[in-house]
């Protein structure tokens, strides 16, 4: 019976702020999230804008983590409704969701993408270990059994064949969901080859995220915002750099970048869509339920962005360098749209 009063009344609640909302609620949609997944999703608004007559849909580029926490922040015409994101939502995340009401929301795969490492055209060519990589950029690493400062200054320092050259990497912040994905695809995977931290993976597991994911502050690691287009533009002008960016950056740019094999792998898409590449992964969309009773577009939006003209195998997401879903999972992102209001 308590169960049932607090349910009615956490219901109750949540209808109470939509009706206060009714009345200021808000013609455009507000998109946050991901910089990787921003270029697309501000083409899909401005293609649902012409071909609707609907206003489009405002879009900020705030990173995955920093767009969950403001669509966390409540319900209401103040809150975001979509976040578009490079990493699966946290139990954290979902946890402060809950917290301040946003309990109906509905997770879209709409595809995939690749966590790269690139460099201009006329840098030197290089392929890398996801252990060479991670002794690069890792604050501290493993020396004769002790976790010490990163002393590695130049690639060269790491293996003798790798270019002698100073490492310097251009990467996303810690709001980003690319620097999410870097430590769990990537960084993890080069820690985890020397044995003495891989123990702690199933008995610490805090400490082994923070050994393998904690990133160098000492200058070879520069934390560059979410502006892709300006990290391109630090690669193209300076050859003896690198940075690490989603594919479609890659693939957009081929004609003056260069990408970075991984164990052997390199990013293309079929090595992402199979998962051969390490550094894989799948983009989302996060809707919040409850404000389709405050952006009447909402449901229509969804429909547009879960359409073949977007994320069909020649849609603005492909045209985009992101790689599209296969038959079956297409097939579940159409359901997860149906539920939407206009679809």
């Amino acid at each position: 019976m308590r169960r049932l009063i607090a349910t009615t009344a956490i219901a109750a609640s949540i209808s109470m702020m939509l009706a206060a909302n009714t009345a200021q609620a808000r013609d455009q949609i507000r998109i946050v999230g991901s910089s990787t997944i921003f270029p697309l999703t501000t083409k899909v608004a401005e293609y649902f804008g012409k071909t609707t007559g609907e206003p489009a849909p405002v879009v900020e580029s705030t990173g995955s983590g920093g767009g969950f926490k403001l669509f966390c922040g409540g319900i209401g015409a103040e809150y975001p409704d979509i976040v578009d994101a490079s990493r699966q939502i946290t139990g954290s995340e979902t946890a402060i969701c809950a917290a301040n009401s946003v309990r109906n929301i509905s997770e879209i795969k709409i595809g995939y993408d690749g966590i790269v490492l690139m460099g201009g055209r006329n840098a030197p060519t290089m392929s890398l270990t996801a252990r060479q990589l991670y002794l690069a950029l890792a604050r501290t690493v493993p020396v004769q059994g002790a976790s010490v400062p990163n002393p590695n200054v130049k690639w060269s320092d790491i293996d003798a064949d790798l270019p002698d050259i100073p490492i310097r990497v251009y990467g996303p912040p810690p709001t980003s969901g690319t620097r999410d994905l870097m430590g769990q695809l990537l960084m993890d995977k080069g820690c985890a080859t020397f044995s003495d931290i891989a123990s702690l993976e199933a008995s610490d597991p805090e400490s082994f995220r923070l050994l393998c994911r904690t990133i160098r502050e000492d200058g070879a690691y520069i934390a560059a915002g979410e502006n892709d287009r300006l990290v391109i533009s630090k690669l193209e002008k300076d050859p003896k750099s690198y940075g690490i960016m989603g594919f479609n950056n890659l693939d957009r740019n081929r004609d003056t970048m260069q990408g970075v094999s991984i164990n052997g792998v390199a990013p293309d898409y079929d090595t992402i869509l199979d998962g051969s590449y390490p550094g894989s992964r799948a983009l989302y969309l996060y809707v919040k339920d409850d404000h389709q009773q405050l952006v009447r577009t909402l449901g229509s939006f969804i429909s547009t962005y879960t359409s073949d003209t977007v994320i069909g195998e020649e849609g603005l997401l492909a045209e985009n360098g992101l790689v599209p879903l296969p038959d079956d999972e297409r097939a579940d992102a159409l359901a997860g749209a149906k539920k939407f209001v206009g679809n």
